[in-house]
């Protein structure tokens, strides 16, 4: 168990709710500071060197370049990790903790999610206009010609997928592989925002340099998006699991799916993306209320996955003093 050098599953399930508290509290670090921003900074030197200045397919070329690049990075920040973590086996648990902790928090972003979501409908409410330009902060999408119902679609998979991507995911991996698997996931999420595209963007095509890093967070969010699904149908205390299966299969995303339409049937709202999908397309159209109970319904589903936390940890320390 990786735990044991800091203390025990105990000691770890401490250090992650330590580490919710301290998000609710401060959000995060200074961008100067921060490791996901300097993960940002690193695939973005390399994205020249990645993505190909023409298109051309196939280009295993560039392929090749996407994998290397993203394994060579991987590797070392994981290795990063790691040696963080043995250090910490060296120190009392009184101190362990709160230190895992304090590297953990930078790691997921819960409360920064929640405010970016709540800053659309703030936005809205002083004009359309400026709830497209708010929205456009969050999603790759053109805003441009959304309604205001669409504008709340689009805010309200944001936070069903970051859920899992900024939130459930990293503290899954963390769960299983400690500091270096919660890291190597937010590199591999990171990766997949900034190179995971199926075409042009920022001037390269990455239809080949970035297809590494795009299946790669698809193999690393596939349990923790059904994850997310679970948490937010019991959030909404049940969900039919069959519909749920059924909508989720209708996003190119073999992932993002799960949570976006886990939330489209706990509020009956219609989610969709123009051109691309539609979840649960008998729902209603979002409204404002709408935009509010969707983060009261993520907010139960994190407490949740903090009870289910608490109740490893006890188990852990009950089982250690059997």
């Amino acid at each position: 168990m990786w735990a044991e050098g800091v203390g025990g599953a105990g000691a770890a399930a401490a250090a992650l709710l330590l580490a919710l508290l301290i998000d609710s509290l401060w959000g995060e670090p200074p961008a100067r500071v921060h490791p996901v921003v300097g993960m940002g900074q690193l695939l973005g030197g390399a994205s020249r060197w990645v993505g190909a200045p023409e298109a051309t397919d196939p280009d295993l070329a560039r392929w090749a370049r996407g994998a290397f690049a993203w394994c060579l990075m991987a590797a070392g920040i994981a290795a990063l990790y790691a040696s963080l973590q043995c250090g910490l086996a060296l120190a009392p648990a009184w101190l362990a903790v709160p230190l895992l902790a304090l590297l953990l928090k930078p790691l997921f972003a819960w409360r920064m999610l929640q405010s970016e979501v709540q800053a659309v409908e703030a936005a809205l409410q002083q004009s359309l206009a400026a709830g497209r330009e708010r929205l456009s902060w969050l999603v790759s999408r053109d805003v441009t010609q959304l309604s205001a119902a669409e504008v709340r679609e689009s805010a309200l998979e944001t936070l069903a997928e970051n859920l899992n991507d900024s939130l459930v995911a990293p503290l899954f991996w963390f769960a299983l592989l400690g500091l270096p698997g919660a890291a190597l996931y937010r590199f591999a999420n990171t990766a997949d925002a900034m190179w995971g595209y199926p075409g042009w963007r920022g001037g390269r095509y990455w239809q080949w340099g970035g297809k590494w890093a795009a299946h790669a967070d698809d193999l690393l969010s596939w349990i923790p998006a059904r994850i997310t699904a679970l948490l937010l149908a019991l959030a909404a205390g049940g969900l039919p699991w069959a519909r749920l299966r059924q909508e989720s299969r209708r996003t190119p995303s073999p992932n993002g799916g799960w949570p976006m339409a886990a939330l489209a049937l706990a509020l009956d709202v219609r989610l969709g993306k123009p051109g691309a999908y539609v979840l649960h397309a008998q729902g209603r159209a979002p409204d404002a209320q709408d935009l509010v109970r969707g983060l009261c319904m993520a907010r139960r589903a994190v407490h949740w996955l903090a009870g289910l936390a608490l109740l490893a940890g006890l188990a852990a320390l009950g089982s250690s003093h059997g």
